[in-house]
């Protein structure tokens, strides 16, 4: 008698968790076919930013989960702009940036690839436009000061960034293959002795 009831749990518990695995595998190929698309990406993460944005405007709250969102956004984009191996940190043997003119090209390798930058900042906004329907997370705040709070710490930290560019060098954008012109021929010379 013991064993009917349990062989039926478990055998809608392993197909309710082999289902579960095929969505997510699904998911998955899906999200790796969007890898090469950036741009559409892109476009859909601020679909959903604008969705986000219409959403606290129109319930006129949920400042705090807002500020959240920007400070890990922020955190995101500080690890997007931040060389994988920061020479301030530790030396190591793999690719370090160029600190000189003379030395070897090193390409930029970022902490947080593009790739996974996009991914988590559209969690992200997914999470916080989930949280605007529970009214437990509409804390009461006087957003001004969290607003100015959020901009003091955005300019600090893109200070002390772009400083950290600037000590070590590095862009961590493509700005497109440079092109070899060749040497300017010496005006007034012909370049062939004929």
């Amino acid at each position: 008698m013991e064993g009917v009831g349990g062989d039926g749990v478990s055998g809608a518990a392993a197909s309710l968790n082999q289902r579960g695995h095929e969505v997510w595998k699904l998911f998955q190929y899906y999200l790796d076919k969007s890898t090469p698309h950036a741009v559409y990406r892109w476009i859909g993460t601020c679909v959903l930013l604008v969705l986000y944005a219409l959403r606290v405007y129109y319930v006129q709250g949920f400042y705090i989960v807002t500020y959240g969102l920007g400070i890990y956004i922020l955190n995101l984009l500080i690890g997007f702009l931040s060389p994988l191996v920061d020479p301030e940190m530790e030396p190591s043997d793999g690719p370090l940036l160029p600190t000189k003119g003379s030395d070897e090209f090193k390409p930029f390798i970022r902490r947080l690839p593009e790739f996974k930058f996009w991914y988590a900042i559209t969690k992200a906004f997914c999470v916080a436009f989930v949280m605007t329907f529970f009214s437990i997370f509409d804390v009461p705040v006087f957003w001004p000061i969290l607003l100015c709070y959020w901009l003091v710490l955005f300019v600090l930290t893109m200070k002390r960034q772009i400083m950290h560019m600037i000590k070590y060098k590095y862009i961590p954008f493509n700005i497109g293959k440079q092109k070899y012109t060749g040497k300017k021929p010496v005006s007034g010379s012909s370049p062939r002795a004929d």
